[in-house]
């Protein structure tokens, strides 16, 4: 007579593998050794950027003597020359950087400025006051809603062109101190005098105006 095969049956005194929980306990090790390891990475970190907190003085509004530096793209924290600013626009966008102690003024969206550089003919008289060899500056920020002017687009009020906000169409001449020339925007964008050191653009005064949008009542 033939003898049926066994069957392999592990016994009840044997103990009983568990991959899933040895998966989970090495998957706990690690990730307690990657935040050790990053925790080691930013000892010389400033108290502030291991408490994910903007520096001191990085939500302050532009301060005499606040050099100019790239906001965004390729060159983004990057000081800007008068070479850098095209001549007849496109601008450029900026953020106002204390020298002193390097923080850049990015904590608070009212700072991001537009860099254009116009022809010195084309400017009115407090406009070219303000300026350094035709290059003008003023709030990214529009007067009415508070959003950001984007735009250098030929005007729908004429044949210029001019900054223009996107949120609601509201356009802004640069020539004559952003005055408004279309749209709902109640004011013109602050302005901001420039000085030029060593060939660097930087800030010769406070802003000229109210920053941002109207307040609700």
């Amino acid at each position: 007579m033939s003898r049926a095969p066994s069957t392999a049956y592990s016994s009840p005194s044997e103990p009983i593998a568990e991959p899933e929980a040895d998966a989970g306990i090495e998957q706990t090790r690690r990730t307690l050794l990657l935040g050790a390891l990053a925790t080691t990475a930013c000892l010389g970190c400033s108290r502030a950027a291991r408490a994910g907190e903007d520096p001191p003085g990085s939500d302050e509004r532009p301060q005499k003597g606040d050099v100019l530096v790239f906001s965004e793209g390729d060159k983004e924290g990057k000081l800007i020359s008068a070479a850098d600013v095209p001549a007849g626009g496109p601008p450029v966008h900026a953020w106002p950087k204390d020298p002193n102690t390097s923080v850049v003024r990015s904590a608070s969206r009212l700072n991001e400025i537009l860099i254009i550089k116009l022809d010195p003919a084309e400017l009115d008289e407090k406009t070219r006051a303000r300026a350094v060899d035709g290059i003008i500056a003023y709030s990214a920020i529009c007067s009415h809603a508070g959003c950001p002017v984007t735009a250098w687009v030929k005007s729908d009020a004429g044949d210029k062109e001019v900054f223009k906000c996107m949120c609601h169409n509201s356009e802004f001449d640069p020539r004559e101190g952003a005055q408004v020339v279309f749209g709902p925007a109640p004011r013109r964008l602050a302005a901001l005098p420039l000085a030029l050191v060593d060939g660097s653009l930087s800030v010769a005064g406070n802003f000229i105006g109210k920053v941002g949008g109207a307040q609700p009542g």
